[in-house]
């Protein structure tokens, strides 16, 4: 009889060799339905028994610390996994659904260090960016939806900034995604009592330059970190938003001040991935940013529609620039679109970009 662990390492294998970035568990009655994510796209990897499945998720809850006994709330987990291709961080989510358990597996590269230069398509952008990091105080979000590149870019930029300046940085983080050297990394614990802002007040009293927040998920957590911002700080962090201009809608939401956003924003980068493709085959994903800083910021801060504004590029914009340069097929950019082929014309898009 093969083992939960021996099903677990040739799964895990095949899902990093396919380089995927997600695995999901899909339990049905009599089975259960394995796909994999790929380059952003959730492919069919195969079909086990639901006895199998059962075997297979005991294991991996128990393995990540979570409750084997609780099968009625959503439960989070980590496990560290090694394998001849290098180390990753496997983030577990189970969410109970019809008197079972499903399960979704991040898988997190550990050694991977691609260069800050590779994650971006248009190096223009990047430059903005490191433009972006010379400022001592205020705050800059990078923002999208989960999946995006976001704690990726936050990471790189990290570890750029550092390799040439040393500076005193702490990251609160739920959970750590990955290990880096010279950065002090809290891991927020509810349970613990280590709350975003718990961590985020202990934080400013170890003199940090530069503060990583994971994540503002509510209202409090904005306003610290926009108070923190104001006291001699920069701070990092993320935020679920579709485009840069919902950023300021959420961040307005939360009950920030357009004052608050005028006196602390240095700038904000929403994210969203798209595949490359090299001689017709996808080889990578790379971030297109919406970039608002300085006077594009000002005048969206005052109501200012941008759509008009041709300094102000829209991931429309950055899509068909990157169709007509060849980097995204004609499928990929009219599903990014939310078009058929039919609905435009290639040739047509190579003339206005």
């Amino acid at each position: 009889m093969t083992t939960a662990s021996a099903i677990s390492e040739k799964l895990l294998h095949a899902a990093v060799t396919a380089k995927a970035s997600d695995i999901h568990f899909y339990p049905l009655p009599d089975q259960a339905n394995i796909y994999f994510r790929i380059f952003g796209k959730r492919i069919f990897h195969q079909t086990i028994p639901i006895s199998q499945y059962h075997i297979l998720l005991t294991y991996f809850k128990f393995t990540s610390g979570m409750d084997i006994g609780e099968i009625r709330k959503p439960q989070n987990g980590t496990i560290f996994h090694e394998t001849p291709e290098g180390h990753y961080a496997l983030r577990l989510s189970t969410l109970p659904v019809n008197h079972m358990e499903s399960l979704a597996i991040r898988i997190l590269p550990q050694d991977s260090n691609l260069p800050l230069e590779q994650l971006f398509l248009f190096p223009n952008q990047l430059r903005k960016l490191k433009k972006w990091i010379t400022n001592r105080s205020g705050i800059i979000l990078f923002t999208g939806p989960t999946g995006s590149g976001k704690t990726t870019t936050l990471y790189t930029l990290l570890q750029t900034i550092l390799a040439e300046k040393s500076y005193q940085t702490i990251t609160l983080e739920d959970p750590i995604e990955k290990d880096i050297s010279n950065i002090l990394q809290v891991q927020v614990n509810e349970k613990a009592g280590i709350t975003y802002q718990t961590g985020l007040k202990a934080a400013l009293r170890h003199d940090p330059d530069i503060i990583m927040v994971g994540e503002i998920r509510d209202n409090f957590t904005a306003q610290f970190a926009f108070d923190a911002s104001l006291t001699g700080h920069l701070v990092l962090s993320t935020l679920h938003a579709k485009n840069a201009a919902g950023t300021i809608h959420r961040l307005l939401e939360m009950g920030l001040q357009r004052t608050d956003l005028k006196q602390s924003l240095i700038a904000i980068a929403a994210l969203q991935l798209i595949p490359i493709q090299i001689s017709g085959e996808i080889t990578r994903r790379a971030a297109l940013m919406e970039l608002l800083d300085g006077e594009l910021l000002e005048m969206i801060l005052n109501g200012t529609d941008l759509k008009t504004n041709e300094q102000f590029h829209s991931f429309e914009h950055l899509r068909k620039k990157a169709f007509a340069y060849g980097f995204i097929s004609e499928e990929i950019y009219f599903t990014a679109e939310g078009k058929t082929a039919q609905q435009g014309n290639s040739t047509a898009i190579s003339k206005k970009t």
